[in-house]
């Protein structure tokens, strides 16, 4: 690099274009693609008094006519981005969303990763636009050189999506949430951006408008803390309507990850009870990778939520009061659950490349509902069979599947099943609300 760090000059602080090539070469070897100069290159702005380096906030200082920061500092932010993993099959749709002309929220961070990277990628497909994508600087939002690990899918007469590793999606949200901390610690004004003017987000990214989920805004009160049940039994129709509930919830950390602030307070679309604040990450999560009405694939990143974590996410789900109430969960988790769990042995494979695979891709269907269990049966099947043999796999009554899922919880999540049961059926609804397909096209609505 063409500036070394000088040990002991001026104090410990070096100049942002030797902190820039210091931190690319100290996360040269991360699981998260970084960028040499990101002290310089925009989005960076050390007039702001600060600088992002992934999840951490780099103090700026003027010294010897220019900008510096603490190489300690650098160092630091280093460390803790090489800590990081990073699954990049576990992705995460970021767009695109739509967006509205307006003014801007007075809660926004000047980082806006999400509308940065939506900025920048609604440009026309075509050549021009891969020209400059390989002659243009080099992209980065915290450090972090994002186009490396972007995904975009579809292309040509299909609408394109956008998607990026889970890992890099929680560090970008970290970063954002620091900055609005520090902003808030420092008391200073937001800066304004003199690199990108993109407009605010559409009412119905916001989840309110389709009924998902209600959206918070970034609180910079205080250090996020952990969530204790604090709504637990409380009816979302009346909560999202008390005034400051969306400041309250982006006071909490996660429910389920418990490393992330909450953005958005989940709740059952059956009973209609809350079940607690989550983070972007994991509200993603738990919604199956393939979706109809009444038919969803059961891979991918949600096949996942019944191998690991399993405690976590039964534990989220029970937090719906009807849910823990009757031992059981809304009908498309149980569809999944029982395709997953209960079907297991019922699913084949086939010889691959160190062993055996399981047999194509699980997908669970069912007729009627939940509020009709004598009538509801889920159907699974597997798709994509390589020797194309394998179909219908099993059908399983609706109250079986129930039955199959108490046992199942009492043998692998003891804890979870000892705070469930029939003694809390008071004061609930007689039935179960209907599960309404979502046809919004921006997300999916039945959990």
């Amino acid at each position: 690099m063409s500036e070394r760090v000088v040990p002991g000059l001026m104090d410990g602080l070096i100049t942002l274009g030797a902190s820039g090539a210091l931190w690319g070469e100290l996360t040269a070897g991360s699981a998260v693609p970084t960028t040499f100069g990101a002290c310089t290159r925009a989005p960076a702005h050390a007039e702001a008094g600060y600088v992002l380096l992934g999840a951490e906030v780099v103090a700026t200082v003027r010294a010897g006519g220019g900008w510096s920061v603490a190489e300690a500092d650098v160092r630091r932010a280093a460390e803790e981005l090489n800590a990081v993993a990073m699954d990049r099959q576990d992705v995460v749709r970021v767009g695109p969303f739509h967006w509205a002309q307006g003014q801007g929220s007075p809660e926004e961070t000047p980082l806006r990763w999400r509308r940065r990277i939506a900025e920048e990628l609604g440009e026309p497909a075509g050549p021009g636009r891969a020209a400059r994508r390989r002659g243009g600087p080099p992209h980065h939002l915290a450090g972090i050189d994002w186009r490396q690990l972007l995904v975009e899918q579809g292309g040509g007469g299909a609408r394109r999506t956008w998607w990026l590793p889970r890992a890099a999606v929680r560090l970008l949200d970290a970063a954002e949430h620091a900055e609005a901390r520090w902003l808030h610690s420092a008391g200073r004004a937001r800066p304004v951006s003199t690199h990108l003017t993109v407009p605010p987000p559409h009412p119905r990214q916001a989840s309110e408008a389709d009924g998902r989920h209600m959206t918070a805004p970034q609180s910079r009160d205080a250090e996020p803390r952990p969530y204790k049940g604090e709504l637990e039994d409380q009816l979302y129709a009346v909560l999202s309507r008390r005034p400051g509930t969306s400041r309250q919830v982006a006071g909490w950390m996660c429910a389920v990850c418990r490393t992330a602030p909450a953005t958005v307070l989940d709740h059952c679309h059956e009973h209609g009870y809350v079940r607690a604040p989550l983070c972007t990450s994991c509200n993603t999560q738990e919604r199956p990778d393939h979706l109809y009405g009444n038919d969803i694939r059961v891979a991918g990143r949600y096949e996942r939520l019944f191998a690991t974590g399993t405690d976590d996410w039964f534990r989220h789900w029970h937090r719906c009061t009807g849910c823990r109430a009757r031992v059981t969960l809304p009908l498309p988790h149980l569809a999944a659950w029982t395709a997953r769990i209960a079907c297991r042995s019922l699913r084949p494979t086939h010889r691959a490349s160190g062993g055996r695979a399981p047999c194509g891709s699980l997908r669970v269907s069912w007729t009627g509902s939940q509020n009709a269990p004598r009538s509801c049966l889920l159907t699974v099947a597997v798709d994509f069979c390589p020797s194309g043999e394998h179909r219908l796999l099993a059908q399983v009554p609706y109250r079986e599947a129930v039955e199959r899922f108490r046992t199942w919880l009492v043998e692998t999540a003891p804890a979870v099943a000892a705070a469930a049961g029939p003694d809390r059926l008071d004061g609930l609804p007689a039935r179960p609300r209907p599960v309404i397909e979502d046809t919004s096209g921006e997300g999916l609505a039945l959990f």
